[in-house]
């Protein structure tokens, strides 16, 4: 299958590639905004970039650099005002900062930014103009983000009063709009014009600024209050009045992605091209609201543990202290990304395939490396001091050491923090069933002395309160005063508990309320488990039940046109494992690796196959991640997963902790029309994503981004060429699908 890293990666190649200097000139210069900089080393290294001839790299921030005028120049930036600007004042007033530039914008340029480029001094000097579509960031193959933790607070977050309504939905909106620009540049890099289904809940309202009653609009006026007004113009208000009570977040950016690729195929006949034996794809939209559970849980495959209990910054970066060949501590900043093959081996396995694995690829290496004499390692300690004993190979044994490492000290907090009983606890919870597949009778009396053990961490007691709440949809208030209580929460950790309402948990239960009848939930599979790994993801049901036909129309709707029933797309090409009790005997850590329950790359099999894209507002967990890795090999698909973020729990609760407050840092109000800049962007009326201008519902804000011409578009990498001819009159300058100057 594809993988989005492969993909951005090679299209930064293509356009770098590109840029031939007339000769004899063979060497180019680059020229990049800080954004534009980070996408681009998401994916390459700086001597990947320096190998393809270039001679230097230019950082286009506030401070002036050298001009070379007798240099051709690449511009990799974001469509924004302030670089715009720029472009226009290195070129103006006589002055030429390179003989001439090849510009690649990451994103859409607007309409407004557009003119303003091609009728500015700098017009003779542009050799193209293209943009690249590839604002987003590919996290793994099958995984990408829009690095936008910031959504949770404006989903989720409740207005503070009746005057914060307009705001807080507004400042949602742009959110939304920023969201929907960075899922069309992936669905528009995969040439994909997908189906777009969005996730509509039955068992709770709208959420956060589109709470019920928070309406800034007037109620209907009642039948018979005015003469003037007819039945018709009632009606049509009525219908305004339930639309602003009715929108759920998910429709609104699915509406939002179906009209930014509408007006993207209007201004690219070609898009999508397509491709012989793949099907047209499906894009899911959903919300941290769908499961609620998974990300509380102790996760026991590799990456999901080492970001739960280890120190990893952004999921990838880790401080790896060791002792090298002379028995010194080594301090060594790592990645942990596809450019580390074991990390890629071992990311998704259970910690104790993991293990076993890094054992028996080390002693693989042993056998091969027969200048090396002694035992086989017995332990994992073996392994890292025979690795300080061979400096000779510190490159190859570096990987080994630090994956070691992390696992030694997980299984080292794996039982100091006696993980086996509280993830018993938490499993029984979230499943609503023990390992025998029979209702847990002893919850309370189980978790009573773990919340009042003080060798127990508050997070984790947290942890368990909440999953024993949402197992019982809502506890009396004076119970869950008690189980607070026998925690010692802090008010802040109370919060936390109190913040799942916002996000459609019930937490308070009476005794006349009902069960609440979700149709949409989490599945419990025949095959053989880790009892301590029971809980599935929800979204395995979602990817399941839409592979196989069975997906509620009622809760996952179309936004507009759906594949006929008796296509092959709504058909499983493999069977999905019936759901039934489970009744697992196995210990709870052992148990045979499946295949590809690794982490290694997608097949690269030639054949295509039909894709699934789904996208999570509000945070996706490490166990959903994998989930499309499994779900992809079982059922024979292509499937995506990506979020506004990446969770871990401990961030997930610190967020619910400070939600009644709209974040860790709230945004201050501001006027309806003003738009809102991302600081990441560059600044300026280009907007978050730099895709301003366009039509729709955003009262002409430049941050709409989904109703702009498009300029030619990466897959065909068409351009403007100034070489071809001269321009007659600026003024009538259009921005299409390809134009010339």
């Amino acid at each position: 299958m594809s993988s989005l890293l492969a993909i951005v990666r090679e299209k930064f190649l293509e356009a770098i590639r590109s840029v031939k200097p007339e000769p004899p000139m063979r060497w180019k210069a680059l020229v990049v905004d800080e954004h534009s900089q980070r996408i681009l080393y998401n994916v390459l290294k700086r001597n990947d970039i320096l190998e393809e001839n270039i001679s230097t790299i230019f950082v286009n921030s506030d401070r002036l650099y050298e001009a070379q005028p007798d240099q051709e120049a690449m511009y990799l930036l974001m469509p924004t005002t302030r670089n715009v600007e720029r472009i226009i004042n290195e070129f103006s007033n006589g002055h030429r900062q390179f003989k001439r530039v090849h510009l690649f914008f990451v994103d859409a340029l607007s309409e407004d930014l557009f003119t303003r480029l091609t009728q500015s001094p700098a017009i003779p000097y542009l050799t193209c103009v293209t943009e690249l579509f590839l604002n987003f960031w590919p996290l793994e193959p099958q995984a990408f983000s829009i690095q936008a933790p910031q959504m949770f607070f404006s989903m989720f977050a409740p207005p503070k009063n009746q005057n914060m309504i307009q705001f807080a939905r507004d400042r949602l909106m742009e959110d939304l709009r920023f969201t929907a620009r960075h899922i069309a540049n992936m669905c528009i890099i995969l040439n994909e014009f997908p189906y777009i289904r969005y996730y509509q809940p039955t068992h709770h309202a709208p959420l956060g600024p589109l709470v019920p009653n928070a309406s800034f609009l007037p109620p209907p006026p009642k039948e018979g209050t005015g003469r003037w007004r007819t039945n018709l113009a009632r009606g049509a208000v009525a219908r305004e009045y339930e639309h602003a009570e009715n929108e759920y977040v998910s429709r609104s950016l699915a509406c939002l992605v179906q009209q930014a690729l509408e007006e993207h195929e209007k201004s690219n006949p070609e898009f999508p091209k397509k491709e012989r034996g793949r099907g047209r794809a499906t894009l899911i939209i959903t919300d941290r609201s769908l499961d609620t559970v998974a990300p509380f849980l102790h996760e026991f495959t590799y990456q999901a543990m080492v970001n739960d209990l280890l120190p990893i910054q952004d999921g990838v970066r880790y401080l790896h202290v060791h002792q090298n060949a002379s028995h010194k501590e080594e301090r060594v900043d790592v990645m942990l990304n596809d450019d580390d093959p074991v990390w890629v081996d071992i990311r998704h396995m259970h910690m104790r395939e993991a293990i076993g694995k890094l054992m028996s690829a080390f002693e693989k290496f042993l056998k091969e490396h027969t200048s090396f004499r002694g035992d086989g390692p017995a332990s994992i300690k073996d392994m890292q001091d025979m690795i300080a004993t061979l400096p000779q190979y510190q490159e190859q044994m570096s990987k080994f050491s630090l994956h070691l490492t992390m696992a030694q000290k997980c299984m080292d907090m794996f039982e100091t923090h006696n993980l086996p009983a509280l993830a018993t606890l938490e499993q029984n919870c979230a499943t609503g069933l023990t390992a025998e597949g029979k209702t847990p009778k002893t919850l309370v009396e189980e978790m009573v002395p773990i919340l009042d053990s003080k060798d127990v961490a508050n997070l984790n007691k947290l942890r368990i309160i909440a999953l024993y709440i949402q197992y019982r949809e809502g506890v009396p208030e004076e119970d869950r005063r008690r189980l607070c209580q026998h925690a010692r929460l802090k008010m802040a950790e109370i919060d936390a508990i109190n913040g799942l309402t916002h996000l459609g948990v019930r937490i308070t239960r009476g005794p006349a309320d009902k069960d609440i009848k979700r149709k949409v939930k989490s599945k419990i599979s025949s095959e053989e488990e880790y009892d301590l790994s029971r809980y599935k993801p929800v979204l395995q049901t979602v990817v399941d039940d839409h592979i196989s036909g069975k997906l509620d129309t009622s809760i996952f709707p179309y936004v507009k046109d759906s594949p006929l029933q008796n296509t092959s797309s709504s058909k499983p090409t493999t069977p999905i494992p019936q759901t039934t009790s489970l009744r697992s005997t196995r210990p709870t850590w052992h148990k045979a690796p499946k295949p590809g329950a690794g982490g290694s790359s997608p097949s690269t099999s030639s054949a295509p196959r039909d894709r699934l894209l789904v996208f999570v507002l509000g945070g996706m967990t490490y166990s959903e991640m994998r989930t499309c890795y499994a779900r992809s090999e079982a059922l024979n698909k292509d499937v995506y997963v990506g979020s506004t973020h990446v969770l871990t729990p401990e961030g997930f609760m610190d967020d619910l902790k400070v939600l009644e407050l709209e974040g860790p840092e709230p945004v201050p109000p501001r006027a309806a029309s003003a738009p809102v800049v991302d600081p990441r962007l560059g600044g300026g009326s280009g907007g978050r994503s730099g895709s301003g201008g366009g039509g729709g519902s955003g009262g002409g804000s430049p941050l709409l981004g989904v109703g702009a011409p498009k300029l030619g578009s990466s897959h065909s990498m068409s351009s403007v060429r100034t070489s071809d001819s001269g321009v007659t009159d600026p003024g009538k300058k259009k921005k299409l699908g390809f134009f010339r100057f």
